[in-house]
């Protein structure tokens, strides 16, 4: 008889998970609120494709991102499809599906009905206090862009 390797996970690793299960529960509930009490006050964030000027604090550009989405779409919704946790970096890798109908102007591109899903990569990074500290965004800009276009 063999005995079954069960590999647990530490407390502290189950909690930063959770921490992103709540981030994306309340991303779902458009409370960009509670999104933004899971962060630290002086916590950063990066939206990669868009650059530099879509890089910097949570509370700020985060803010201001997430509150311009959750109008421009007022169906946006979210699937977490995987999280990983990378001991080396202590972070938490999230791979997200993203979807929702255009109903308003969003960054340029004038709403023509259209709806986008796009797979997300969200790295967050946490505090002693389980806070999220650090989080970078990664997605296909360009089928993004082409989705709503079209």
């Amino acid at each position: 008889m063999n005995p079954s390797i069960h590999q647990q996970e530490r407390v502290d690793v189950l909690a930063k998970k959770g921490t992103c299960i709540e981030f994306f529960s309340a991303y779902q509930d458009m409370d960009v609120d509670r999104m933004l009490g899971l962060c630290a006050p002086n916590g950063t964030v990066s939206f990669v494709p868009l650059g530099a000027d879509y890089a910097g604090k949570l509370h700020e550009i985060g803010k201001a991102v997430w509150s311009a989405l959750m109008d421009a779409f007022p169906d946006l919704d979210n699937t977490v499809k995987s999280q990983q946790y990378d001991e080396v970096a202590d972070a938490v890798t999230c791979q997200v599906v993203i979807f929702g109908k255009q109903e308003k102007e969003f960054a340029g591109l004038a709403p023509k009905g259209n709806g986008f899903d796009s797979e997300h990569i969200f790295i967050f990074r946490f505090d002693p206090d389980g806070k999220i500290t650090d989080l970078k965004i990664d997605w296909d800009h360009e089928s993004f862009v082409s989705q709503l276009t079209r």
